[in-house]
């Protein structure tokens, strides 16, 4: 088990109370915020007061009012940049606290007391627009449970969620946060992980699901059976990464806060050369009432904080402000690929029987006896069952022979699944022919034995994620010029994925140590940016300029080395990190160099005698609230197109149809396959089933997508039209339906003879080939605007 180091060591920790005030205890930040609104209150009634007597004609109360309103608000001010300039530190206030002693100095109270304003206004202005831009990280961290409902026979105990172990059965009720990761005990549960990764519907899970500490039980009270202790689990991990992300700065802001030094200087010889030209000192005042460098040292902050805000919103931990200025300027990007383009889930694409074999009993007879196996294509092949409506027999004495197979009794047959070396000695040609082609497509084959016989075998796959195409051609259009394949599988197996998604390299049979040695040969001007998943990428992960993990949950090796963790397993995620922080780091820029120009003109202004203190502290005011409200439009924008609720209902529909569809559309080849076998009567009462499913399912089912669903794509690239080539391969499914359907309807009456079965092979192999490679089309938009899947979806 891999332990994540303390997030925050004490440089860290001083720099988060010392930045990040709401870091503080609650007591001292409750009464550092009443500080700032006192001071507030104090400097605007002052001024307020001072401006009432002027009005009756009470100029002495007047001036006295706004000189005590800028002695209050100096006095606190002037110890703290005292201290700092002991701590060789340059306070950013120093050259407010010059301009509000310089006031009284010269007489100007009511410059003096709009000075105080704007100083007292600026800090709470700054505190606010720090709290709105950390909301939703604060919200992760407050979501964390502190308690748990541990199970001791019938009776419930609330213990500290540090006290829950491995194996500890909990419940959980309606409303609360899971405490820990576990698998559901109940036979149905219905969660609300928002928190996790974004997603706003409440998804469904069934009993045996994983279920992610940080989620919410929106239905009714469920069992659960700890998988990990509270440290180890999701939510614990998710919390020490946004705490380690408050506490660390962006370049961006470094950079700010070295300029703001030089900015002090420039300013103090600007105001001393307009008083020795001008020999009056009320000019030099007046240069430094519009001097103050807020834009500079508070906008940077602000945007970058607001940036991690809005990722955090959309499911992506990214660990510090270094991370977005980083990834703003990267173009190039590595991409590991199982897990990252393709599912990581293998899926079954294709049922091979022999001889005379069912595909249903084939597949039965394995998914029981994989119902015990703990090898990862387990649960592809029970799902896989249970989506052809099949229930799987519960098996006996079953022995599992690692890397082999396993053996079992199902029902009254011995039945054995797994390597074809292990199951016989002396396989068939055809059983050797299925490997050779398995190994030529990267699919993977579970042969299946009864009674010592060979009946057929499985393929499955792991499939090409369907956004991966979709999300490649994005990140491209952010101005990523280089993207490069890194795997260790075989070249060809590779290229075929690199095909595929359109990447312009590939680093095939590649070990931990050469990819991270490859992206070191990338290493220049430009940073280089890894994505990957699993305990495998963590090294080339560490070693990238920013490292993105898929899927991870925060306690992992993976989460651990990377830099930035997409909580919900998509590829669009990597999409909106780079979109937040091209969108960050613009809006930063922009607010440093828009509001430092205008402060700089209003300076030159000053200096030369066209802006009187006041009016000069008056405007700087103005600039600063202008940037820092500029800043805060980083909350906001960098996650792509948004989808109607409605929309998003439709594409998850038709999702779940898609998946029913598959097995039907798998039967076609297999059918195909077999004509050869069946009597003319039983081929020709399959022939009409298949042209019933064309014609009375299928063909609607497209017709429906293109009138409810393909207007909600073309959003999705404007100025493109997505849907246009869909719209043409629905023609021309339309025509080989048709075709198909007169073959059938043309055979004789006892069935087909051998002279028709050529026709209706090529005709069944034909639909077979385009309606998947449609499918795949579509599921690859679809999946956009349906969002992260369920648990459910994912068969979890």
């Amino acid at each position: 088990m891999v332990h994540l180091p303390s997030p925050l060591p004490s440089r860290a920790r001083e720099q988060v109370g010392k930045r990040l005030p709401e870091q503080r205890p609650p007591e001292q930040r409750l009464l550092q915020e009443r500080q700032r609104s006192g001071l507030v209150l104090v400097a605007a009634g002052g001024i307020a007061v001072g401006l009432v007597a002027a009005a009756l004609g009470a100029s002495d109360v007047a001036r006295a009012a706004w000189a005590l309103t800028t002695l209050i608000v100096l006095a606190p001010a002037a110890v703290e940049t005292l201290r700092r300039l002991v701590a060789k530190d340059l306070g950013v206030d120093l050259v407010a606290v010059l301009a509000m002693a310089a006031s009284l100095a010269l007489g100007e109270f009511l410059a003096g007391a709009v000075v105080a304003l704007m100083l007292s206004g600026g800090t709470a202005l700054e505190a606010w627009a720090q709290a709105r831009a950390r909301r939703a990280l604060s919200a992760l961290l407050a979501h964390a449970p502190n308690t748990a409902h541990r199970r001791d026979g019938e009776a419930v105990e609330d213990v500290p969620v540090d006290a829950v172990a491995v194996g500890d059965r909990l419940v959980v009720r309606t409303g609360e946060v899971v405490p820990v990761d576990g698998v559901l005990g109940t036979d149905a549960a219905v969660l609300d992980v928002a928190a996790l990764t974004g997603e706003s519907r409440p998804i469904d899970v069934t009993i045996g699901a994983r279920v992610a500490s940080g989620s919410t039980n929106a239905g009714p009270p469920f069992e659960l059976r700890a998988t990990a202790r509270a440290e180890a689990s999701t939510y614990a991990g998710i919390v020490r990464l946004v705490r380690g992300a408050l506490a660390q700065r962006a370049p961006l802001i470094r950079l700010a806060d070295r300029y703001a030094g030089g900015f002090v200087a420039v300013t103090l010889l600007l105001a001393g050369g307009a008083w020795a030209a001008a020999g009056d000192p009320v000019r030099a005042l007046a240069v430094l009432v519009v001097a103050t460098p807020c834009p500079l040292i508070i906008a940077a902050p602000a945007a970058i904080v607001a940036g991690l805000s809005r990722a955090a919103r959309e499911g992506i931990i990214v660990k510090g402000g270094g991370t977005l200025e980083t990834l703003a300027r990267a173009r190039i990007v590595v991409l590991d690929k199982t897990g990252t383009l393709t599912t990581g889930n293998p899926r079954l694409v294709e049922i091979q029987p022999f001889d005379d074999a069912r595909p249903d009993d084939i597949l039965h007879f394995a998914a029981s006896l994989e119902q015990l196996s703990a090898h990862p294509v387990a649960p592809a092949v029970v799902a896989a069952a249970r989506a052809r409506g099949l229930t799987p027999s519960f098996p006996r004495d079953v022995h599992e022979q690692p890397g082999a197979g396993l053996r079992g009794n199902v029902g009254a047959a011995s039945v054995a699944i797994g390597q074809l070396a292990w199951l016989t000695p002396n396989p068939p040609p055809a059983a050797r022919a299925l490997m050779r082609r398995a190994a030529s497509t990267g699919a993977t084959a579970l042969f299946v034995a009864r009674d010592g016989t060979l009946l057929g075998a499985l393929l499955l796959q792991d499939a090409l994620r369907a956004e991966a195409p979709r999300a490649i051609a994005a990140l491209r259009r952010l101005g990523v010029r280089r993207i490069v394949l890194a795997t260790g599988d075989h070249p060809d197996i590779a290229e075929l994925v690199a095909d595929a998604v359109g990447v312009d390299e590939v680093l095939a049979e590649r070990t931990p140590a050469e990819k991270v040695a490859a992206l070191e040969s990338l290493a220049g001007t430009d940073p280089v940016v890894m994505v990957g998943d699993g305990v495998n990428d963590a090294p080339v992960l560490a070693r990238a300029d920013v490292g993105i993990a898929m899927g991870a949950r925060g306690a992992t090796a993976a989460s651990e080395a990377a830099d930035v963790v997409l909580t919900a397993d998509r590829l669009e995620g990597v999409v909106a990190v780079f979109r937040i922080a091209q969108r960050t780091r613009a809006i930063a820029l922009q607010s440093i160099v828009v509001g430092m120009g205008l402060s700089g003109i209003a300076m030159l202004v000053a200096a030369a005698g066209g802006l009187a203190p006041v009016t000069g502290a008056i405007l700087q005011e103005g600039i600063d609230v202008a940037v820092i409200l500029n800043a805060l439009r980083a909350l906001g924008g960098g996650g792509g197109p948004r989808v109607a609720p409605a929309q998003r209902q439709v594409a998850q529909h038709l999702l779940r149809e898609h998946t029913s569809l598959r097995p039907r559309i798998e039967e076609l080849s297999l059918l195909a396959a077999r004509l050869d076998t069946l009597s003319p009567a039983a081929a020709r009462a399959e022939l009409a089933r298949a042209s019933e499913f064309l014609a009375a399912e299928l063909l609607p089912h497209e017709l429906e997508e293109q009138a409810a669903v393909y207007p909600a794509v073309a959003l999705l690239d404007p100025g493109q039209d997505p849907t246009g080539p869909l719209v043409r391969t629905h023609q021309v499914i339309a025509r080989l339906v048709h075709l198909f359907g007169r073959l059938v309807n043309d055979l004789p009456a006892p069935g087909p003879g051998p002279e028709d079965v050529p026709d209706l092979r090529r005709a069944l192999h034909g639909l077979h080939a385009i309606l998947l490679l449609h499918l795949d089309q579509e599921d690859e938009l679809y999946g956009a605007l349906a969002g992260p899947p369920s648990a459910a979806d994912s068969g979890a």
